[in-house]
């Protein structure tokens, strides 16, 4: 199917946390039929896992701990983040059938690497392993979740970050090879420093994407969902 023929249904919220997104993301996936794309920025602190992390081995247990901060396990795979209010996140939810790409990780990261390359033209970047990077320090963290009728494809792009904050990180067990052992200060970039503002790629994101799809605007008050699967957790460090 030509995507141009395609719907594709535009979702924009603002300060919802990262547990709510996460939430809504996964009842679009298991109950919804339409193709979205969901933007959300402004979500307060908390360090989102993959569905198979393991806290022990990914964090400073005892400073997240004292400091409260909520950690989640999303229902997709991928590694570990700390987002904040100055992180940017884009999601993609499509109907196999809509776009002519094999839903596998290496075509849809293809995929969207090309989208945000040709929307945002910002110099150096490129997809390295399953991360977006600028030069060789990251950008953006990518996690997928695939059906057989369905995929979804989660991006968190760093429009900016605290130092402090990435101290509750360990370093993973399994990195890409352009990381090297480099701490995650500096492994990380900030689009702020090639970017006016994140409304600025948000509007350049839509630009491109209404050149492929009919964009209709979608509004989270008009959601409702019927019973299904929940595998997103907050998780409860008190026993670890």
């Amino acid at each position: 199917m030509n995507p141009k023929h395609s719907t594709l249904h535009w979702l924009e919220l603002q300060s919802i946390s990262i547990f709510e997104q996460l939430q809504l993301e996964e009842a679009l996936l298991r109950t919804d039929h339409r193709n979205i794309c969901l933007i959300n920025r402004g979500s307060p602190r908390a360090i989102v896992m993959g569905i198979s992390g393991e806290p022990e081995k990914l964090l400073h247990l005892e400073s997240v701990k004292r400091d409260q901060i909520p950690v989640i396990k999303r229902f997709s795979g991928g590694g570990t983040v700390i987002v904040d209010e100055g992180t940017l996140f884009i999601s993609f939810l499509f109907r196999r059938e809509a776009i002519s790409i094999e839903p596998f990780p290496e075509p849809l990261l293809r995929w969207s690497a090309e989208l945000y390359n040709t929307s945002w033209n910002i110099p150096g970047f490129s997809l390295q392993a399953q991360d977006y990077t600028i030069g060789c320090k990251k950008c953006g963290g990518n996690a997928q979740y695939i059906r057989k009728d369905k995929w979804l494809h989660h991006t968190s792009f760093l429009w900016d970050y605290k130092e402090t904050n990435m101290s509750y990180l360990l370093l993973p067990p399994k990195r890409p090879d352009y990381r090297l052992d480099r701490p995650h200060t500096d492994f990380l970039c900030r689009l702020k420093d090639v970017a006016p503002s994140p409304q600025s790629l948000i509007d350049q994101l839509k630009s491109e994407l209404v050149k492929r799809f009919y964009i209709e605007e979608l509004s989270p008050e008009t959601l409702h969902f019927p019973a299904h699967r929940q595998s997103t957790q907050l998780l409860d460090l008190g026993s670890l």
